[in-house]
């Protein structure tokens, strides 16, 4: 009975060395020829010069980007009780400030910072889609 444990242990142990071999194998054919490959630039395929501004494809997405930007600023403006709000932020850090944990006021502080530069951003960005979907209606959607 000793030695079919034995074998059946053995025998799994192979079965987890084989497959890890394997796997090592089939990452490094995966991963080997672009790592080899020297006349290709690095960062990805090379496509022609734009020949134009791409106006349909902004026109195309302009709403649904419209309403993306306006999602995160319903979300950011919210209150206290809205997961990724300012204002969540502003009370998560105040609490920091009261317990006296500095490395995590800190933290807070930065991203409290971010999210506010990323209101002011959305904020412009809607400005200028709103310019954009005007400029498509009286353009016939980039088409002109």
């Amino acid at each position: 009975m000793n030695d079919t444990i034995h074998s059946t242990r053995s025998m799994t142990t192979r079965r987890r060395i084989a497959a890890a071999a394997f796997a090592a194998a089939a990452v490094l054919t995966v991963t080997a020829p672009g790592a080899f490959a020297a006349d290709k630039p690095s960062g990805g395929a090379t496509a022609p010069a734009p020949t134009s501004d791409g106006a349909k494809g902004v026109c195309k997405r302009a709403p649904k980007a419209g309403k993306h930007v306006e999602r995160a600023l319903n979300r950011l403006d919210g209150g206290a009780t809205t997961v990724g709000s300012v204002a969540r932020m502003q009370q998560r850090l105040d609490n920091a400030r009261k317990e006296g944990h500095t490395a995590i006021a800190t933290l807070l502080d930065h991203k409290l910072t971010y999210r506010k530069g990323l209101v002011t951003t959305l904020q412009q960005r809607q400005k200028d889609l709103k310019d954009v979907t005007s400029w498509c209606a009286a353009n016939g959607n980039g088409a002109k």
